[in-house]
């Protein structure tokens, strides 16, 4: 199990998450996205809608009609009723139970780093997990420490 520790310090969640998913339908799966605020779902939601030109990222919240159809759900809680096997955690806030997932993406900013340091700490001990750590440089990301 992967899980991906993205430090936010130019761009938020918000603007990072489409181009997250993008890929992972690409391949083929899915995605829940996961946030205690419903805010910040709507705004994550608005810019999946408007990934690009051309383009766009079907999705809708956990509480719409028909979740298991959307191939990107959001919602407050870990529970992929979408089937997905990909999680990301989009408030900075870890859960345990993106573990149950194949792979994990944790966004965490300058406010929450230090729940981010723990569970770092703890999923680095934590057998079958890889946990992996991206930091924004500039415009794009660089994986290391």
């Amino acid at each position: 199990m992967q899980v991906d520790f993205y430090q936010l310090s130019r761009d938020p969640a918000e603007a990072v998450i489409p181009s997250i998913a993008r890929r992972i339908l690409e391949d083929g799966g899915r995605l829940l996205v996961v946030s205690s605020r419903r805010d910040q779902l709507d705004r994550i939601s608005r810019g999946l809608w408007s990934a690009g030109p051309d383009t766009y990222l079907a999705n809708d919240h956990a509480d719409a009609p028909l979740p298991e159809a959307q191939p990107i759900l959001l919602a407050d809680a870990c529970a992929p009723a979408n089937g997905a096997r990909h999680v990301a955690l989009a408030d900075g806030h870890w859960r345990d139970e993106a573990l149950d997932y194949e792979r994990a993406f944790y966004f965490f900013d300058d406010e929450t780093i230090g729940e981010a340091r723990n569970a770092w700490r703890a999923l680095s001990k934590a057998e079958g997990v890889t946990p992996r750590f991206w930091k924004q440089d500039g415009g794009k990301w660089r994986q290391g420490p």
